[in-house]
């Protein structure tokens, strides 16, 4: 007996997964097109840049080092009190 998928993701609301969906853990292939489980239009998903459930990819996250001269610091701080 054949597995059979309880989502039958080429009825036509499934849009095929993009380039930048490759490589995600998310990729459902059926009838040799791939799709993404968790979403309907993963397209979508990467209009603002980055798709917030992929897995293949992880946002990059940059922190600044702010040097405070501590003379000013110590200013402030007296002038708030």
């Amino acid at each position: 007996m054949k597995n059979q998928a309880a989502v039958n993701y080429n009825d036509g609301r499934f849009q095929p997964v993009t380039e930048k969906c490759e490589g995600c853990g998310r990729i459902v292939e059926q009838e040799e097109v791939q799709y993404c489980k968790s979403f309907l239009y993963p397209d979508a998903k990467w209009k603002l840049g980055f798709c917030n459930m992929a897995t293949h990819a992880k946002p990059e996250i940059n922190i600044i080092k702010v040097r405070i001269n501590p003379l000013k610091a110590a200013k402030r701080a007296s002038k708030r009190k």
